[in-house]
C-alpha cells in the first residue's frame, strides 16, 4: 500500500469508527461484540484498501460489519444469547435514555438477520436496494426481513404494554 492509500485508510477509520460501533451495537446489542465486528472489519478492509474506491467504502464496510456479525452470531459455540425474564417496560414514545434502552433491548431479541435490515433500514437510513447489496440478498428478502422485524417489535411492546397495565391494576 503507498503511502498516500495508509494515509486515506487511517482518515476513513477516524472518521468512520464511531458510527460503525453504533451501528454495530444496533446489530447485535453487546459492546465487546461491536467493538470486535468493527475491528475484525477494519483488518478485512485494511486488505482490501487499495481497490476500494473511497466512494463505495461507506457501503462497502458496513457489508464487512454486517456479514461479520451474521456470521459471528451462526457460529454455535460463539453465539451468545440472552434471555429475560421480563420484557422492557411501556412503549418508547420519547427519546429519553429509558425508551432508548427499552428499543435496544427489543431489537436484541431479533434474529440477527431480522435486525441487521431493521438496522441499515432505518438507522443507517439505507434504501432497500443499498441494504440488499450490502446484505447479498434481494430486495424481496430485505422487504420481507423488514417487515418481519418490525412485526416481532410490535408484538413485543404490545406485550410490554399489556404486561405494565397489567401490573398497575
Amino acid at each position: 500500500m503507498t503511502p498516500q492509500q495508509e494515509r486515506e485508510f487511517r482518515e476513513y477509520v477516524q472518521a468512520r469508527r464511531s458510527g460503525l460501533l453504533r451501528t454495530a451495537y444496533l446489530m447485535c446489542g453487546d459492546w465487546h461484540r461491536s467493538e470486535d465486528a468493527v475491528q475484525s472489519s477494519m483488518i478485512k478492509l485494511y486488505g482490501a484498501w487499495s481497490k476500494t474506491r473511497l466512494e463505495t467504502a461507506d457501503a462497502y464496510t458496513r457489508r464487512i460489519v454486517t456479514n461479520t456479525l451474521i456470521d459471528e452470531s451462526r457460529r454455535g459455540w460463539f453465539r451468545r444469547e440472552r434471555s429475560y425474564s421480563d420484557l422492557p417496560d411501556g412503549i418508547a414514545d420519547g427519546t429519553g435514555p429509558e425508551e432508548r434502552l427499552t428499543a435496544v433491548s427489543a431489537l436484541a431479541m431479533l434474529p440477527p438477520r431480522q435486525r441487521a435490515t431493521l438496522v441499515l433500514r432505518f438507522w443507517e437510513d439505507l434504501t432497500v436496494d443499498e441494504t440488499a447489496r450490502i446484505m447479498r440478498c434481494s430486495t424481496g428478502t430485505v422487504k420481507s426481513q423488514t417487515a418481519r422485524g418490525l412485526q416481532t417489535l410490535r408484538d413485543l411492546y404490545e406485550k410490554s404494554n399489556l404486561a405494565g397495565q397489567g401490573a398497575e391494576s
